[in-house]
């Protein structure tokens, strides 16, 4: 039982499996996207609406004092039980206010305001406080953790993958750097798109009518209203905000899902066992399959991937959201209301991806056997670079045959190499410098650690991490 509520009645997953089962994770989050905070948030933009009305003198300060008393008082589920009985939402949480003030100041909540004046401003602000204090700091404390491996592991050899191919040698560190750099741009995507969330104030079709005959200058109520509730204004809106800046969040938001699920993917791969070049430390009572007691399955990388398969599809929601029929139509209002999820899913796997990459390991001893494997072919791409520079008419041609050779003889392709006589006169001419690069192909990893520094060092600086 948690809130009086039991978990495992709940239907969605995301409550009884996920994010509700962590208790720090669900009490953050919950001051922002339940549905409590949906309610009081909306109490809220009505309580500060009134206070701009006591300002400007259209009702008299105690107004102000009564309702923001009123909304204190405010219980959600009272809310529920009015609605049930109004069939309207928003109404229903005027009547909760207008029960609590005196008959002298009743007219003045919700004077001239429609229901998505509230809805929609509210939504903006609590989604806005939900990535300031929720998402942001999550998303910082993975790219922190992400950063430690990269620069632990700068130096650490391994070979790199393409098409599923060993290609030329990186360091792990540099492979870690990536998801440095991809998250880092996220993460101020993320911060520029909630900048740019606005609220409204502006009434039933925007063009502020009934806000008129209130007060001589609605558009200095709206500014006003909107700036103490911590939030820039629509330059032009209908009944509802314009979608997009809430859509260009929700793309960040799951664009940044898509980068932590990559990552995730990277490594679920490094623990195949053909692989096994990297693990994540299993608790000591920690299961990884029921009939099989050996396993060690990569289960935090396999969920996380899942989840993001289960929230990517859901952009296309707010992409049909974004349509709404002239000044506004119904047809997002069940549809907009599974928002929050996007951010709880986020943040779950943000939380459940950094303390696993705190715990990863890598086996250096099995990242180097697989680099030997890969050892003797290595050498093709900096030999061929090398002959070309001595003046090899065709290297590439020439080292891609001997390539050949050396697969189906099992040999080293430098064997074959320094014994090919149309080769010799271009070999000769190689520095010492220049054949240990051939020889020892784990010094040919060009600017890994350098640019592996590079990257960590600007995100800390970037994000003041």
């Amino acid at each position: 039982m948690t809130h009086g509520i039991d978990l495992f009645e709940c239907i969605s997953p995301m409550d009884y499996r996920y994010y509700g089962r962590n208790s720090e994770l669900k009490k953050a989050l919950s001051v922002f996207l339940s549905e409590n905070a949906k309610v009081l948030y909306q109490a809220k933009v009505e309580e500060e609406f009134v206070k701009t009305l006591a300002r400007k003198k259209v009702c008299p300060r105690k107004t102000a004092i009564e309702v923001s008393r009123a909304v204190k008082k405010i219980k959600p589920e009272e809310v529920y039980k009015e609605e049930d009985k109004i069939k309207h939402d928003v109404r229903a949480l005027v009547n909760k206010i207008r029960e609590n003030v005196s008959n002298e100041s009743k007219r003045f909540v919700h004077l001239g305001l429609t229901s998505y004046d509230v809805v929609d401003t509210a939504n903006m602000l609590r989604y806005k406080h939900a990535t300031e204090k929720v998402i942001i700091p999550y998303l910082k404390k993975l790219e922190k953790a992400l950063i430690s491996v990269s620069l632990r592991e700068k130096n650490t050899v391994q070979v790199g993958r393409t098409h599923g191919q060993f290609a030329s040698p990186i360091t792990f560190g540099f492979a870690m750097a990536e998801y440095v750099e991809r998250l880092g741009e996220r993460i101020k995507a993320i911060e520029r798109a909630k900048d740019s969330l606005a609220g409204k104030i502006s009434g039933g079709v925007g063009a502020s009518n009934a806000l008129l005959l209130v007060y001589n200058n609605p558009l200095e109520l709206e500014r006003e209203t909107l700036k103490r509730l911590g939030l820039k204004t629509a330059r032009h809106s209908t009944q509802i905000v314009p979608r997009e800046p809430q859509l260009d969040l929700v793309h960040a938001l799951i664009s940044t899902f898509g980068v932590i699920a990559n990552l995730a993917d990277d490594l679920r791969h490094l623990q195949r066992s053909e692989i096994s070049e990297v693990y994540e430390e299993f608790g000591k009572k920690q299961v990884g399959s029921s009939t099989m007691p050996q396993k060690h399955n990569p289960i935090t990388f396999e969920n996380i991937k899942s989840l993001w398969k289960e929230f990517m599809p859901r952009a296309f929601t707010l992409y049909l959201d974004q349509i709404s029929e002239h000044q506004r139509d119904l047809s997002n209002s069940a549809s907009s209301r599974f928002v929050p999820e996007i951010f709880a899913a986020l943040a779950f796997c943000t939380e459940r991806m950094s303390t696993a990459i705190k715990r990863l390991k890598v086996d250096c001893k099995r990242m180097k056997e697989n680099f030997k494997k890969a050892e003797p072919f290595i050498a093709a791409e900096p030999l061929y670079i090398l002959l070309a520079l001595k003046g090899h008419p065709n290297a590439h041609e020439a080292v891609r045959r001997l390539t050949l050779k050396a697969e189906k003889k099992g040999v080293s392709l430098m064997d074959l190499a320094v014994k090919n006589a149309s080769l010799k006169k271009y070999i000769s001419m190689l520095s010492k410098k220049e054949l240990s690069l051939v020889e020892d192909t784990a010094k040919y990893t060009g600017l890994a650690e350098k640019r592996t520094i590079a990257t960590c060092r600007h995100w800390e600086k970037e994000l003041k991490i």
